[in-house]
């Protein structure tokens, strides 16, 4: 028979989200940022390519140092209240605000403990000051170092495509820390992984996140390569990644209770339940 603890055991799936094109639009430095030094987006990422280029420097690191530059430059302080006011602007995607509700609702239905997680090249700062920043488990995403004054001086993080990588482990071992680089490479029995990579759903929306989707499809995860249904080569991109089996799903980026994204999320739910299921069955004779 199976263990009365191991039956009541509910199992957490973790739904990891980029940010910058799978839940929102655009890049979020283009909702508040770029207009307070007086260029277009245009401009600014122009000059961040130019850095990175020129210099053979991460991306980055390179937009991280032109949003320091270009603020000091027109007088503006760069502190955690300006980032949090720039991220209040940022647009979402149809459907974004009662996504992590309905989702909730959906698995906590099924039995299963839903957490949401950013998995994010742009800022921490930015993001926690966004409209959804509270549905967040966890913001795994750049932020700078601060000085005396309460103002940035120096890229304290920065996540590129590759370094996103180490976050899913964080997650499924239940680290919240960005800096630890110890207890994230320790040996960790399966059975005490908080979050197994089978438990885990993926969503981005480019190449930038294909490290990731191959992470969590590795270890039997699953991963969402979302579009822009306005933009045709985004969803020329999403059929690129599932084409090369780098995704296991493409789906227009609408998070509405009605849209195709939410009806492939719950059917996920369902798999991961069942298969959890299947598992304690197979452990006790």
């Amino acid at each position: 028979m199976l263990k009365r603890n191991e039956m009541r055991r509910k199992p957490i799936i973790a739904l990891i989200y980029d940010f910058d094109g799978t839940l929102s639009p655009g890049n979020m430095q283009e909702f508040g940022f770029i207009q307070a030094i007086g260029q277009t987006p245009e401009e600014f990422w122009k000059k961040s390519d130019g850095i990175a280029i020129g210099q053979d420097a991460s991306n980055i690191l390179a937009y991280m140092k032109l949003m320091f530059d270009e603020a000091r430059n027109k007088g503006i302080r760069l502190t955690r209240e300006d980032f949090l006011r720039f991220g209040a602007d940022i647009k979402l995607f149809d459907g974004v605000r009662d996504w992590f509700r309905n989702v909730n609702e959906y698995g906590a239905s099924k039995g299963v403990k839903v957490e949401h997680y950013i998995n994010s090249s742009g800022l921490k700062e930015i993001i926690e000051g966004s409209p959804i920043a509270r549905e967040f488990k966890h913001i795994f995403a750049g932020s700078y170092i601060y000085d005396e004054n309460g103002e940035a001086q120096w890229p304290g993080i920065a996540v590129d495509y590759t370094a996103k990588t180490q976050f899913l482990f964080k997650i499924q071992k239940g680290i919240f820390s960005s800096r630890d680089a110890k207890q994230v490479n320790e040996s960790m029995a399966d059975d005490a992984k908080r979050i197994p990579f089978t438990n885990m759903i993926y969503f981005g929306d480019g190449e930038t996140d294909v490290p990731s989707m191959k992470v969590v499809g590795m270890f039997g995860g699953h991963s969402i390569a979302v579009f822009n249904p306005a933009i045709p080569h985004k969803r020329d991109t999403a059929r690129k990644l599932l084409r090369q089996g780098r995704v296991n799903f493409i789906t227009p980026a609408v998070y509405t209770k009605d849209s195709r994204t939410f009806r492939l999320v719950c059917a996920i739910i369902d798999k991961i339940k069942i298969d959890n299921e299947l598992r304690l069955f197979s452990r006790y004779v």
